[in-house]
């Protein structure tokens, strides 16, 4: 499992990525130089240091990420409500909804989505 702790930096960078991917690693220091600001040897190291973490791969010049977005936020939630909620979903909505309201259209999906899981259809 990739490790899921990005600094601010880190996440705008693999946002550019998995808006591009695959992306040649020379396209991707262009990017980085003109939305970052970026000199190549920076884009080199935060390039490195995600595919340290197992987010992103670069072979063969063609930078790819291992973990997609969605599953990234997928885990990240996973691992906020494991944390802060002792894995408990119905503790996470509680607090949740005790400071905002759900709309009548986000209760309809939410009960869909119950429905669906109940039936084995998740």
């Amino acid at each position: 499992m990739a490790d899921l702790e990005l600094g601010e930096v880190q996440l705008r960078f693999a946002e550019l990525v998995w808006a591009r991917e695959p992306i040649a690693s020379g396209d991707l220091v262009k990017v980085c130089e003109g939305e970052l600001h970026w000199k190549k040897p920076t884009t080199y190291t935060v390039l490195r240091k995600l595919c340290e973490k197992g987010l992103l791969q670069n072979e063969n010049g063609v930078v790819t990420s291992v973990l997609k977005r969605q599953d990234f936020y997928a885990a990240k939630s996973e691992q906020f409500v494991e944390e802060s909620f002792d894995g408990s979903l119905p503790a996470f909505l509680a607090a949740f909804t005790a400071h905002k309201s759900l709309t009548d259209a986000e209760a309809d999906e939410i009960q869909s989505m119950i429905n669906r899981f109940r039936e084995g259809r998740a």
